[in-house]
């Protein structure tokens, strides 16, 4: 640190700023600063650093599983929010309720400054405590005074799905919804529902699948003949159903008009184009780090809830005669 002071021509105090991010250091000298650190290759030392400040700058992410898509889009949208705030990430994956509290004391231990749950492990989360002085967001799930919560509108989205099919004019719309624990899919199943009793129809029975594409093609591998539109709780499920459907000499969207959630990165080249919710996770991800950042400083940041989007594409269309 006093050679890149000597070679900006500044005071180590300078230097110590420019290296904490502090609002205190004119841009002019800023510049000057990191240019001199990058001549001279030099690289704060974060075991030195936690030392001095009592925060290592690294924070952990608790997840289920990374075999959906879901998860692994918003692993990526953390990583990257992190890597631009100059944070490390650890990831670890829980899949029960003691392995999720076994999760929280074990990024307690590795000194992380606080941690982000993601999606199927939020409601295991929500049963365990919480290691003092562990900053804690949670992706997906009702509000909680030891967290900060940041979440889609998954019962926006599928009332934005339901209501898309209706107006088509199909008298009825079948849902494909994601597992039993899941906030999203339950929120995504009373979206899809609040649609339909606003149009005053009564809501058939539910199709069950877990987020992936297999289990949408043997759900709807028994989809009522006179079914003209579903709505899958995810672009995966649907990608199955669309399967499902080929098989079965069903069209779509001229005999069943799909919309799936997500509008992952393929979901424009399936056959046909796929209609479907969605999703800014590089916003959910960014806010979510945002909002965790906050915690660890001390502030109590409100929750976040983003509004996702309806994208028409050809998989819907009104129903035939």
């Amino acid at each position: 640190m006093a050679d890149v002071a000597a070679a900006a021509g500044v005071s180590g105090q300078t230097v110590s700023r420019v290296v904490n991010g502090s609002p205190r250091v004119d841009p002019e000298t800023r510049t000057r600063v990191e240019r001199a650190m990058a001549d001279l290759g030099y690289r704060p030392h974060r075991a030195a650093r936690a030392l001095r400040t009592g925060r290592t700058d690294t924070i952990g992410l608790v997840v289920s599983t990374l075999a959906t898509v879901g998860n692994s889009r918003m692993l990526q949208a953390i990583a990257d929010s992190a890597a631009r705030g100059g944070l490390a990430l650890t990831v670890v994956t829980a899949s029960g309720r003691d392995a999720v509290g076994d999760a929280f004391a074990r990024l307690h231990d590795q000194g992380v400054d606080g941690a982000i749950v993601l999606n199927e492990a939020t409601a295991l989360a929500r049963t365990v405590a919480v290691p003092a002085g562990l900053a804690l967001v949670v992706v997906d799930s009702p509000p909680d005074e030891r967290y900060t919560a940041v979440q889609t509108d998954h019962a926006a989205g599928a009332h934005a799905a339901t209501t898309h099919l209706l107006e088509l004019g199909h008298a009825s719309v079948r849902h494909l919804r994601g597992p039993e624990g899941s906030f999203a899919a339950a929120e995504r199943e009373r979206g899809w529902r609040s649609a339909l009793a606003q149009a005053g129809v009564a809501a058939p029975e539910v199709l069950r699948g877990d987020w992936s594409a297999a289990s949408g093609h043997r759900a709807v591998a028994a989809l009522p003949a006179d079914a003209t539109a579903l709505f899958a709780a995810n672009d995966q499920m649907a990608l199955g159903a669309l399967r499902a459907l080929a098989e079965a000499g069903r069209e779509v969207p001229g005999d069943v008009s799909v919309v799936g959630f997500d509008d992952v990165a393929d979901a424009a080249d399936f056959r046909p184009p796929l209609t479907t919710v969605r999703q800014d996770f590089d916003a959910l991800g960014a806010a979510a780090v945002a909002a965790l950042v906050a915690r660890i400083a001390g502030e109590r940041p409100a929750g976040t809830i983003l509004v996702p989007e309806l994208i028409v594409r050809a998989s819907t269309a009104p129903p035939r005669g």
